[in-house]
């Protein structure tokens, strides 16, 4: 049974005014609570101001809230406000609940939640399985780490919904009692270092979305980076290397379920028929399967499904030389999964915000492949000593993405592939990784034959 708080008249400060922020204090405001909405930003455009003002929220700009944190009853943080400020470590001296809108969201719904998060393949396996469930169940919404704000739909949820969210490790931080009914882990590459400090404080992080999870619910699990793990509830593996005794796996090319409790192999498609990559699918084809979703749905759903903007999309052809967009490839595992497949020469662009990144591994992967690399953003002077550590010596530096376009388009020939593959998240230069991919995508179609 979920201990629903009760708001009213508390003091409730509201850190950060992203999206996130901005639903979250609306929201309190509206179960009469006295919020206060802090942002270190000195101004908040003329939306966010509209979006609050009439709610009776006092704006607190400019500064982190250490000198009035003892004033307020709860702290709710944005996911990119970082755990560990002094002003959120005095919070917990003082006993001032810290959460999340992850968390508040979880109090308010009565509807069983999906929850999925992994380094790779969050947004495509969270919009993939909206599309599957929503085929299924027409009441099933989409929400979370992927855009809209799990708050959005607190009061529109009944418990016949179906809510799919996209989590991520930045959520995590803050749950308390978070529990989903199925949840997943894609996938734990490096990443975020530079707020997790290690690959252990980042793997925790991950596997807290089933902590509070009980034998009555699913978690689903890459077998290869997860087979040692020992949650609480039903574990389904998935594995795109090797098949399993249950679980979700490819033989003979197809994907194959055999699920606990049924003695009957499940053939759900050839995997060559989909456009995403195989683990994603596996993933998919296994939490569709936690909820009874029919095969059939799975397979065609599967098979039409084309894909998210910003990962590897097609962008254009000029003069025999196609563009791809894969902006949301923010970490070098990501950008890693783009270079694979290519069998053409191909020109990349790369670099960004610096996450305290190894691009060695990455950078090994070049050969072959990748005929010129052009970097740009923060990690431009790490990633050039990291070619020249491994002899990689085809590489130019550009001072924007219009520069790196533009030069790109005039090394490239006909039969060669242009892709931006960052390899590093895009808060250097860009407001997020679709400002960053839309900038190309209009660079690009702006080229001239």
């Amino acid at each position: 049974m979920k201990n629903i708080p009760n708001f009213t008249n508390k003091k409730i400060l509201v850190c950060g005014l992203a999206k996130s922020g901005v639903s979250v204090a609306q929201f309190l405001a509206g179960q009469n609570a006295q919020v206060t909405a802090q942002d270190t930003k000195p101004t908040i455009t003329e939306e966010t101001a509209a979006a609050l003002s009439h709610k009776n929220i006092t704006l607190y700009l400019g500064k982190n809230p250490d000198e009035i944190i003892r004033n307020f009853d709860m702290v709710i943080i944005s996911p990119g406000v970082p755990f560990d400020l002094p002003f959120l470590q005095q919070a917990r001296q003082l006993n001032i609940p810290v959460w999340g809108e992850l968390e508040l969201a979880y109090r308010f719904c009565p509807a069983p939640i999906m929850a999925i998060t992994g380094t790779n393949g969050k947004t495509t396996v969270t919009t993939l399985m909206g599309e599957i469930l929503q085929r299924h169940n027409q009441k099933t919404v989409v929400a979370g780490n992927i855009g809209i704000p799990f708050t959005e739909y607190i009061g529109k949820l009944s418990p016949d919904n179906w809510v799919v969210l996209e989590v991520s490790s930045f959520q995590l931080e803050t749950i308390h009692h978070f529990a989903p009914k199925i949840s997943a882990i894609l996938n734990i590459t490096p990443d975020h270092l530079d707020r997790h400090k290690s690959m252990e404080i980042y793997r925790y992080t991950k596997e807290r979305i089933f902590e509070n999870q009980s034998e009555h619910d699913f978690v689903v699990l890459s077998y290869e980076t997860f087979s040692a793990a020992q949650p609480k509830c039903s574990t389904i593996f998935f594995s795109a290397k090797q098949p399993l005794k249950t679980g979700v796996f490819l033989e003979n090319g197809i994907i194959t379920a055999k699920m606990p409790n049924n003695s009957e192999k499940l053939q759900i498609l050839e995997i060559s028929k989909t456009k995403i990559l195989p683990e994603n699918a596996l993933a998919a084809t296994a939490l569709a399967l936690c909820v009874n979703v029919p095969v059939k749905i799975i397979a065609e759903t599967l098979q039409n499904f084309k894909g998210v903007p910003h990962r590897m999309e097609f962008v254009r052809q000029l003069n025999g030389v196609e563009f791809y967009n894969d902006s949301k490839a923010t970490n070098t595992d990501a950008a890693i999964k783009a270079i694979e497949p290519l069998t053409s020469p191909t020109i990349l662009i790369a670099g960004g915000y610096d996450k305290k990144a190894d691009f060695t591994e990455w950078v090994q992967h070049f050969g072959g492949k990748i005929k010129h690399l052009i970097v740009m953003g923060e990690t431009a002077e790490q990633i050039i000593k990291t070619c020249q550590a491994n002899n990689y010596k085809q590489y130019s530096q550009a001072a924007s993405m219009a520069d790196a376009v533009n030069l790109a388009h005039k090394k490239a020939q006909n039969g060669d592939i242009i892709l931006l593959s960052p390899a590093c998240a895009s808060w250097d230069m860009f407001d997020n990784f679709e400002h960053r991919g839309d900038l190309f995508k209009e660079l690009v179609a702006n080229l001239k034959a």
